[in-house]
């Protein structure tokens, strides 16, 4: 069996599981191993998944499960995102309707929904649809973010359901792309067609050595700067787009945090072609 998930279409016989350890082939069929297995939860502010247009002010239940089709060097939640068989993190299980329960009971603390985040939510996006239908049920709103490395019809199963998103456009090469060991043209396509349907704002963690130089980030905005309906503005009002600041973690402890000047220099450069450009972690 092929999964059809990401651009590793993995093959899976019985029983074997997928490059993401998140999806396996079970009774002839290729589905989600932590199918409402919960790893990680907490009340946050909308502005921390980050989304500065959707919502400010409000708060968020934020959902994680395990698993990742990545495999970042400098991963901030890697215990979850890659962990293995020795390094097996506890979760607890929570079926979509629990959740969205759960969810409508915080309204009273500011909450407005559910953001499936902290791991790859795509890997078990059955999770996020069916959760996402029961929260939209409630009234409330749900949010994705998300590194983008999905097909699109995985996209087309969770659209409907969703309001934000913020995705992750880690850089503007190949060559980054293949230090993640992904497929950039993968997520630029995800990213072009999920624009059409939500709210989107996008991320771009720079990384020392790896995608922190302004030919990039002029070539990167300006891409962005040519997506149509992105926070219902026109062609070049484009983003809004969040240029983060690197800490060391993971494989990469060895590498220095990103200097505050350079990461405020890209955001200039970013500025040259779209409105709304925002520094993070500085």
């Amino acid at each position: 069996m092929r999964c059809e998930v990401c651009f590793r279409h993995c093959e899976l016989r019985e029983g074997e599981t997928g490059a993401c350890r998140a999806r396996a082939c079970r009774e002839g069929k290729i589905g989600p191993v932590f199918y409402g297995e919960v790893s990680s939860l907490a009340l946050d502010p909308i502005e921390k998944k980050p989304l500065r247009h959707f919502l400010p002010g409000s708060m968020i239940l934020s959902v994680g499960s395990l698993g990742c089709n990545l495999r970042c060097p400098f991963c901030q939640n890697h215990e979850i995102a890659q962990f293995t068989q020795e390094r097996m993190v506890r979760t607890e299980h929570v079926a979509p309707g629990e959740l969205a329960e759960l969810a409508y009971s915080l309204r009273g603390r500011g909450n407005i929904g559910v953001a499936y985040t902290y791991n790859e939510p795509l890997v078990d996006y059955e999770y996020v649809r069916d959760t996402a239908k029961r929260v939209r049920e409630k009234g409330m709103k749900n949010v994705l973010v998300s590194n983008g490395t999905a097909a699109l019809p995985v996209l087309d199963a969770i659209s409907p359901y969703m309001d934000a998103m913020n995705l992750d456009l880690k850089g503007f090469t190949d060559t980054c792309y293949d230090l993640l060991q992904g497929n950039r043209q993968m997520v630029m396509d995800f990213i072009r067609e999920a624009v059409k349907r939500c709210h989107v704002e996008l991320t771009t963690l720079i990384v020392p050595g790896v995608n922190d130089t302004e030919q990039e980030m002029r070539e990167l905005s300006g891409w962005v700067a040519g997506l149509k309906d992105v926070c219902g503005g026109r062609s070049g009002e484009g983003g809004p787009l969040h240029v983060t600041r690197f800490f060391p973690r993971y494989h990469m402890m060895d590498r220095p945090p990103t200097d505050v000047a350079l990461v405020y220099r890209l955001v200039q450069t970013a500025r040259e072609n779209l409105k709304y450009v925002y520094p993070g972690n500085c």
